[in-house]
């Protein structure tokens, strides 16, 4: 029987695969500063990517900061983001977000965790992502890609919620690496591991994945020998 691999020699498989099959990693949000990236977050939540970059442009280039969003109204706001998922929850998340960042902080998104998610709109997704991406810090961002592929792989065990993922992946995972990886774990998700119909043949992760071991195992044919 082969030994089970211990969760560090997993963890360095892991991270080698994807550090040489998928060197560069980024957001595939368009945005120019921490304030663009913010909105475009907020607005990202069950949506997709391509769908927010399709009405930002419009959307900052009418509000090229806080102070003119601040400014505004749900109803404004409304009709630039009309066409992604839930916009007059998110009309008024940005127009909250946008009074409160000029209301204490100056005008300027705060970089603290604490102070971040304060912000209308804000989870601790959101908030690590802006740590992450923005302000180029240590931070793992869990959304249900990085949550079922972390599951699937075996890098985390009996994770229940997003948080429980993000201790287990940020007490294994280098600190320089915490931002890169949670891009590599969700584009992983996004476009291989499928939620409904994972593309396993095509994976590179194969010798490493726990799923697919086990997916490998099920399928398996009984011996002629066996007891029905």
């Amino acid at each position: 029987m082969a030994r089970t691999k211990s969760k560090k020699a997993l963890y360095a498989d892991v991270l080698a695969w994807f550090t040489e099959n998928m060197p560069s990693v980024q957001s595939e949000l368009n945005f120019k500063n921490p304030y663009q990236l913010l909105v475009a977050v907020i607005l990202s939540a069950q949506c997709t990517d391509k769908r927010v970059n399709m009405v930002t442009p419009a959307l900052f280039e009418r509000f090229p900061d806080t102070k003119s969003m601040s400014r505004s109204d749900e109803a404004e706001i409304y009709s630039y983001i009309k066409s992604v998922s839930y916009p007059n929850s998110k009309a008024a998340h940005l127009l909250g977000m946008a009074k409160m960042i000029e209301a204490d902080y100056g005008g300027k998104v705060p970089e603290a965790m604490n102070d971040l998610m304060r912000l209308p709109g804000v989870g601790r997704k959101t908030a690590n992502v802006m740590t992450a991406v923005a302000f180029e810090k240590p931070a793992m961002a869990v959304d249900t890609h990085v949550f079922r592929v972390s599951a699937r792989i075996g890098l985390t065990q009996n994770a229940k919620t997003p948080l429980e993922t993000e201790k287990q992946l940020v007490a294994n995972i280098p600190r320089q690496m915490l931002g890169t990886a949670h891009h590599w774990l969700l584009l992983h998700g996004r476009y291989v591991c499928l939620a409904r119909n994972p593309k396993c043949k095509e994976c590179g992760l194969q010798p490493f994945c726990a799923y697919y071991k086990a997916a490998q195992t099920k399928a398996k044919p009984k011996s002629k020998d066996s007891i029905a």
